[in-house]
């Protein structure tokens, strides 16, 4: 099942996907109760370092990350990914 949005395909709802060649690195189509968004998140020219447990804690506190709730925002998906 693949949904088609504004043009876009995506594999189904809350499930990021690589942008190429556009402003973000990743896109994603995100539903939280009956809201959908297209929410694009993610520096293309920087490299995700998550397997390095200090750069990870360090990202994970200046980002707030254990604040980020709502599936709508570019905040909660970026700290997912870390």
């Amino acid at each position: 099942m693949s949904i088609t949005y504004r043009g876009e395909r995506f594999s189904g709802y809350n499930k990021p996907k690589r942008t190429p060649g556009k402003s973000k690195k990743f896109a994603v189509l995100a539903k939280e109760g009956e809201k959908v968004r297209l929410v694009r998140y993610g520096d293309p020219n920087m490299r995700i370092r998550k397997s390095e447990p200090a750069r990870r804690k360090s990202f994970r506190a200046r980002h707030k990350c254990d604040e980020k709730k709502s599936k709508l925002t570019a905040g909660y998906w970026s700290c997912k990914k870390w």
